[in-house]
């Protein structure tokens, strides 16, 4: 143990030493107080040895218990060392071994959300993809109808659109997710937001004999209009896709003194309970989802309310869906 601890070496080799020299004085003074005096060196050279040992031992169980941690043992087990400065080392250690497993596991988790993130991304654009090389290779083929070329030339602009929304759907997410966003603060009025929102839908709606009934009055809340529109365009999308030809989407707008709600109801089928917890998941698709459904528009609204102080929640009404979104104006 010597050999490996210097300090305590040194610390018994200059005790020895003392102890050497005073009793030498002592027995030139007498024998008596040379004999009282080396047998006080030698205990206070065996007090030191045993405190300095216990230490020692202590330490070197702090050392061996820290490199437990760190293989992916348990924490260091602070109540062992009681009181004292090995207790305030061991416990400094311990914040700083956490804070680094934390981040080992943290940085562990980005890794495997971008990996599965990369995997749904190449599945969801694979699908398009592949239908635009297939009909693309149609479309070369010189005896094809012209009926039949007008055809899939608009088949193929619509799957060129759909991978459009898909990938800024996607830029649009990672770019809130790595929190480049700054989302304005600003009075917005539900009106407005409402008339943004409907307005890329408007002629579906229209092809599909649906109807819209608005419920809105002078509401307003703080936030950002753009984004807003974003979140509220992909829920009434999501449920325009959902409500049958000549079917109803009412919006219901509601400001109390502590947050806005905007209701979004429709007269679709509604949502199946399986699939209730996990709508707002990242390409999450329903048992009841269309072919053309990715799973990021109601996981893009969901971001960018939540972002806001808001919240969002999907309910079953029995003739359709309803969506409740409520913008706070206190932070929650």
């Amino acid at each position: 143990m010597f050999q490996k601890n210097k300090e305590l070496e040194l610390g018994l080799g200059i005790l020895a030493a003392s102890a050497v020299i005073l009793s030498c004085i002592g027995f030139f003074l007498s024998a008596a107080c040379g004999i009282l005096v080396l047998i006080a060196s030698l205990i206070g050279l065996g007090v030191y040895a045993a405190t300095e040992f216990y230490r020692y031992r202590k330490l070197q169980k702090i050392s061996q218990d820290l490199d437990t941690m760190l293989s992916g043992g348990a924490p260091l087990p602070i109540w062992e060392y009681g009181e004292g400065e090995l207790s305030i080392l061991a416990n400094q250690i311990q914040k700083i071994t956490l804070r680094l497993s934390e981040s080992a596991e943290t940085s562990h988790a980005d890794r495997q959300y971008l990996a599965d993130s990369l995997a749904d991304i190449s599945h969801q654009l694979r699908t398009p993809l592949t239908a635009m090389n297939l009909t693309a290779t149609m479309l070369r083929d010189p005896n094809l109808p012209a009926e039949k070329r007008i055809s899939l030339a608009r088949e193929l602009q619509s799957l060129l659109a759909r991978t459009d929304w898909l990938v800024e759907s996607l830029l649009k997410l990672s770019k809130l997710d790595a929190g480049t966003v700054t989302l304005a603060k600003e009075c917005v009025s539900v009106r407005e937001l409402i008339q943004r929102s409907v307005s890329p839908i408007a002629i579906p709606m229209d092809l599909r004999n649906q109807q819209l009934v608005i419920h809105c009055a002078d509401e307003q809340f703080t936030g950002d209009l753009v984004w807003s529109s974003e979140a509220l365009g992909n829920i009434l999308k999501n449920c325009m896709e959902h409500t049958p030809d000549g079917g109803t989407i009412t919006i219901t707008a509601l400001e109390t003194a502590l947050f806005t709600q905007i209701e979004v109801t429709d007269t679709g089928s509604g949502f199946r309970p399986e699939d209730l917890p996990h709508l707002f998941e990242r390409f999450y698709r329903g048992s009841n989802a269309s072919q053309t459904s990715y799973g990021i528009g109601l996981a893009l609204a969901r971001t960018v309310i939540v972002s806001q102080n808001g919240t969002i929640q999907a309910i079953n009404t029995g003739s359709g869906a309803k969506f409740v979104i409520k913008f706070y104006k206190q932070i929650i």
